[in-house]
């Protein structure tokens, strides 16, 4: 399948699963989840749909399970939205990179304010 019709597919799904998930769903389980990603795959059977997730392991753990269950319902609502023939089957995987970047930009902060810290002492 052409690369570009997979990643406006992929854009697409992305763009209705974030909307569905602020306002569609009503488990306590999912908390804070922002959709950053969807992968589909060339013949549209698997979507890999990566998630960050705010809050501790266990708040992450139980939005995840939540987004499992909720996989049914959210497939029937995105095939009502998008015009596809075959909606595919959704995987929900944990976006670390927001989580890393944060942890990278924290030790940045640090070396600054100790490299500041340093410069003054030599004065």
């Amino acid at each position: 399948m052409n690369k570009t019709r997979m990643s406006r597919v992929g854009e697409e799904i992305k763009k209705e699963l974030s909307v569905l998930l602020q306002r569609g769903l009503k488990d306590p389980r999912i908390g804070f989840v922002t959709v950053t990603d969807v992968e589909v795959t060339s013949d549209l059977q698997l979507a890999k749909v990566y998630v960050s997730i705010f809050g501790s392991e266990e708040q992450r753990k139980a939005s995840l399970s939540g987004l499992q269950k909720a996989k049914g319902y959210l497939r029937t609502e995105i095939g009502k939205r998008v015009k596809l023939r075959h909606i595919p089957d959704f995987v929900f995987k944990l976006d670390e990179s927001i989580d890393y970047g944060s942890k990278i930009e924290t030790i940045l902060r640090e070396i600054s304010t100790d490299g500041e810290k340093g410069a003054k002492q030599d004065e």
